[in-house]
């Protein structure tokens, strides 16, 4: 699954939003491209459950 998340600006956003998705699966696969704000996800979880936690964390994903 892809991402966007606009107000993620910098390396310690990256490393939360990478938290967040750990936190729910600590065996998924994610990439994040800060300078294009965008995060891919492999993971078993289902997308609204990442959705939820991104945009709790302060992070509203846009889904591409």
């Amino acid at each position: 699954m892809k991402f966007r998340i606009e107000n993620m600006t910098c390396g310690g956003c990256a490393r939360s939003v990478t938290a967040t998705i750990k936190d729910l699966d600590e065996h998924a696969h994610v990439e994040i491209d800060v300078e294009k704000k965008l995060v891919e996800v492999e993971s078993g979880v289902h997308q609204d459950e990442i959705i939820a936690a991104l945009t709790e964390d302060g992070f509203p994903p846009e889904v591409l």
